[in-house]
């Protein structure tokens, strides 16, 4: 079974995220919490990490998987950014929000969509999340904890155990968040699309 890392959802203590970030150096996939609901996460130069997490949520590699980012500027590392959609990230993050762009070489083709060569961005608001983020000093692969064949977002370390424990190496647990998922945003067009109605309203983006 996972191993549950019991930490404060306000000031993280450093040594069991220490312990935690152990864990996906080893491979493993975890369970932590952001703004939005728990999501898995999994190293991205971690060569089976992608697979980990589609299996994990019995997805397909169309689905997009998301990097989870300390910020603007690591984003653009990631992700090819012009004046008009870094405008709107920096409206947006951090935040309940997932943007969809068209990924750099620094993304692996293993990661990114087979086919349109895009991938989920989203800098989380959440203080756990984050703090991790800045333990490892690098994104994250991630992907909404939703089990397979279900509709509705994990967002207790107690559920999540009992439904996927024996999938994850451990479960960072900080109290129940949101059940709701991010807002998925298209930018690789002109025109942004909607893909996603989630925890983040469109209208504070001049959205419709």
């Amino acid at each position: 079974m996972a191993q549950i890392f019991t930490v404060h959802p306000d000031n993280p203590q450093p040594r069991l995220l220490k312990q935690a970030a152990q864990l996906l150096d080893n491979g493993g996939l975890l369970a932590v919490p952001t703004d939005s609901s728990y999501a898995a996460i999994a190293h991205l130069d971690d060569r089976e990490a992608a697979e980990g997490l589609r299996r994990l949520r019995g997805l397909d590699d169309r689905h997009h998987l998301t990097l989870l980012c300390r910020d603007l500027t690591e984003i653009a590392h990631f992700a090819k950014v012009d004046n008009r959609q870094y405008r709107l990230l920096k409206a947006a993050t951090p935040g309940p929000w997932t943007f969809i762009l068209e990924a750099t070489k620094e993304v692996p083709r293993r990661v990114s969509h087979p086919s349109r060569r895009t991938i989920g961005i989203r800098v989380p608001s959440h203080p756990v999340t984050l703090s991790l983020l800045e333990q490892l000093g690098a994104p994250l692969l991630s992907t909404t904890l939703i089990p397979p064949n279900e509709t509705d977002a994990l967002n207790d370390a107690e559920e999540i155990q009992r439904l996927l424990g024996n999938h994850l190496a451990g479960i960072v647990d900080s109290g129940a968040c949101s059940r709701t998922p991010t807002t998925v945003i298209d930018l690789v067009d002109e025109t942004p699309v909607i893909v996603r109605l989630g925890a983040g309203d469109p209208a504070t983006l001049g959205l419709a």
